[in-house]
């Protein structure tokens, strides 16, 4: 598979890398481009799961754009525009993917691919469905969502998984209290990870900002979430019940399509070719004129 490596700077200054597969030459394509955000801790080169759909995407005609967020790794030094600073998955603050999938934007309009799908997977998907709920692109006609976790306070709090988040949460409140918000520690939950204090916070804390169910009703396009048979009966609280809860959203604006893909896990083990022929259905059926 050859591709161009690329870069772009997003409206906040920070340099980002990725790569860009060219679509296959058709005479009549459903959408120009695909930006696909990886997961937590990953990067643009070891997404797996979105790699292996790309293929199917580029038969369509549409160019697939392997992206690199400022979460990309656990934590790196990255470059911004008053210098470096530590980045990283370890002490990303989600909500700044806006400025994130804006450069991204900004990058494919300058080529002339204006018509553009976003395409996340597990904290990806989060940042696809959020960044176009609270700052929608112009040039994104829709999105596809793979996996998108809950993230609860709440609901982690009243789960079985209650003990090892409570103490990791109350290890950042305590960091953060005493004025250590930047300082790393090894959360318990929802796996063994490294984290920044306030970034824990941020992301699993009382005030909710990406529970997917509070803003998945806000997005205004055409929208596909996918989950795996298997990560509904066996992910826990993140994901029991997700598909029907988000079937059931009152404030729904747009079209939102849910799919569920039998036997899959989280990482669409096994199963990416029917992640990869259920994301080609629904881009045709969506896009190209019956």
């Amino acid at each position: 598979m050859y591709a161009d490596l690329i870069r772009t700077l997003t409206p906040d200054g920070m340099r980002l890398d990725g790569a860009l597969l060219a679509g296959d030459e058709l005479a009549e394509r459903p959408v120009d481009a695909a930006i696909c955000l990886h997961g937590v801790g990953a990067n643009f080169y070891t997404s797996s799961t979105l790699e292996a759909v790309a293929p199917a995407l580029r038969k369509l005609g549409i160019s697939v754009l392997l992206a690199n967020t400022r979460g990309h790794d656990s934590v790196y030094t990255a470059s911004v525009a008053m210098g470096r600073r530590r980045q990283g998955a370890a002490v990303e603050i989600v909500d700044e993917c806006r400025h994130d999938v804006a450069g991204w934007c900004k990058f494919l309009v300058a080529r002339d691919l204006s018509r553009i799908l976003l395409v996340g997977h597990s904290l990806g998907a989060i940042k696809a469905v959020y960044s176009q709920a609270h700052e929608p692109h112009s040039s994104i006609v829709g999105l596809i969502a793979a996996s998108p976790p809950r993230l609860s306070c709440q609901a982690f709090k009243n789960s079985l998984e209650s003990a090892p988040f409570f103490d990791s949460l109350s290890t950042a409140e305590q960091l953060v209290k005493a004025g250590r918000g930047d300082e790393l520690f090894l959360a318990k939950f929802p796996f063994p990870l490294l984290m920044g204090a306030a970034a824990y916070i941020d992301k699993y804390g009382p005030g909710e900002r990406y529970n997917i169910l509070d803003f998945a009703g806000q997005v205004t396009v055409p929208a596909l979430f996918t989950y795996g048979s298997k990560e509904l009966e066996n992910g826990g609280i993140a994901f029991a019940g997700l598909p029907d809860a988000l079937a059931k959203l009152p404030e729904k604006r747009s079209t939102l399509d849910i799919e569920v893909i039998d036997g899959a896990d989280h990482n669409y083990s096994g199963c990416s070719e029917n992640l990869a022929a259920a994301m080609s259905t629904w881009i045709e059926k969506t896009y190209l004129p019956q």
